[in-house]
């Protein structure tokens, strides 16, 4: 079978998927923008840096010509590759894949999909919680079943992902679940391998002291400044415990400027780069992610992966799926930080087995992502819903 997938460009999460799919097919996979490291800061890291993972290899690709007046990622008109209809035309595909519909790029291939008869599919990650206002709604609701009906397979990464696709009119037949993962053997590996005492020593974290990680850009939709809130919370409980944040952003000065204020022991890291993670989350006793608005929350999966279990708010779309009372961790309403705390004195006083966490873990994994892709595929070629079907 030969498979063809549009992504707007090389991301550290869809590199292991890639290179598992292209065990099993013949993948070719198309970019439609090269990021540069200052696009990086400007998308919210707020540092310019190159990933220190593999994005390329494993897997047959091509860097598509984006004649994008304003080339990136983050709006509609950022992606302009009308190439890829030729790519589809001759590609010769039995499926298309395309990374989500937010891109002028992604609509092209759509349409040229349709033209010449090859099925598409789409993977994305929208939740119906995330914030958006009455008019947004109306328009959604009229336009959205029309727009995700123009996919003949759509990929749901996670149950609010379903339930959304659900809510525009997907019908049960078009769904197929490839979940969001990371490489859970990569972060396993370096996790075990990372000295949680010396690690902890250098940050000087006691033995006995609880230390509590975010790893995140510094944003307010992310709402880091609940942690040190919680964390103060925790202490005046008596509670030992301590924050480590590894990100950066606008909030950073604010961030450390509360955590003096109000004598909060907080470690603050900077940004780290992906091989570097596995070792905060090692050496880390619980992580929180108190987000407002979050499709997704993949370092929900780094954390468990590493064995660490987590706290995460309710509105961050993973939960239904990741984080489960006593198996990985605890979850609580957005913004409620005396909430916040609770659950956090919860999960440090009675952690979750790794085998309990791993378990959740592995039914998130690059493989199973995998099989939901070649799944949908496989349906899609013999029901004949196009190409050389």
């Amino acid at each position: 079978m030969k498979i063809g997938i549009l992504a707007s460009h090389p991301i550290q999460y869809q590199a292991p998927l890639f290179r598992e799919l292209a065990h099993h097919v013949d993948l070719k996979v198309y970019f439609a923008h090269r990021q540069t490291a200052q696009g990086q800061a400007e998308a919210g890291f707020d540092v310019a840096f190159e990933w220190d993972v593999e994005l390329l290899c494993g897997y047959e690709h091509r860097f598509l010509n984006n004649r994008a007046k304003k080339p990136g990622v983050s709006h509609f008109f950022g992606c302009d590759t009308p190439e890829i209809a030729e790519e589809i035309h001759t590609g010769g595909f039995d499926a298309f894949l395309v990374m989500g519909w937010y891109l002028k790029s992604f609509w092209q291939a759509m349409r040229a999909c349709r033209r010449h008869g090859v099925p598409v599919m789409v993977r994305g990650d929208s939740q119906l919680g995330t914030p958006r206002g009455w008019l947004k709604q109306v328009g959604k609701k009229i336009i959205y079943p029309r727009v995700l009906g123009q996919f003949d397979a759509c990929l749901y990464v996670g149950k609010r992902n379903r339930e959304y696709l659900e809510h525009y009119g997907v019908a049960a037949e078009r769904l197929f679940f490839s979940p969001h993962c990371i490489d859970n053997e990569a972060f396993s590996k370096r996790a075990r391998e990372a000295d949680r005492t010396a690690s902890r020593g250098r940050l000087n974290i006691a033995p006995s002291q609880k230390a509590v990680l975010f790893v995140g850009k510094m944003l307010d939709v992310k709402r880091p400044l609940d942690l040190v809130y919680a964390l103060h919370k925790l202490r005046d409980r008596g509670e030992n415990v301590c924050g480590v944040i590894v990100g950066d952003g606008p909030l950073r000065g604010a961030l450390e400027e509360e955590a003096r204020t109000l004598h909060v022991p907080v470690a603050f890291l900077g940004f780290r780069n992906q091989t570097e993670l596995p070792n905060f989350y090692a050496m880390s006793d619980v992580l929180v992610l108190p987000s407002e608005s979050e499709t997704w929350g993949l370092v929900v999966n780094e954390s468990l992966a590493c064995d660490t279990p987590v706290v995460v708010s309710d509105a961050v779309g993973c939960v239904p799926d990741l984080v489960l009372e006593s198996q990985t961790g605890a979850t609580y309403p957005a913004g409620n930080i005396p909430e916040l705390a609770n659950a956090l004195q919860r999960v440090l006083a009675s952690p979750p087995s790794c085998d309990s966490m791993k378990a959740v873990s592995d039914a998130y994994s690059v493989s199973a992502a995998a099989r939901g892709v070649l799944e949908a595929s496989n349906w899609l070629v013999r029901a004949g819903k196009g190409g050389r079907a």
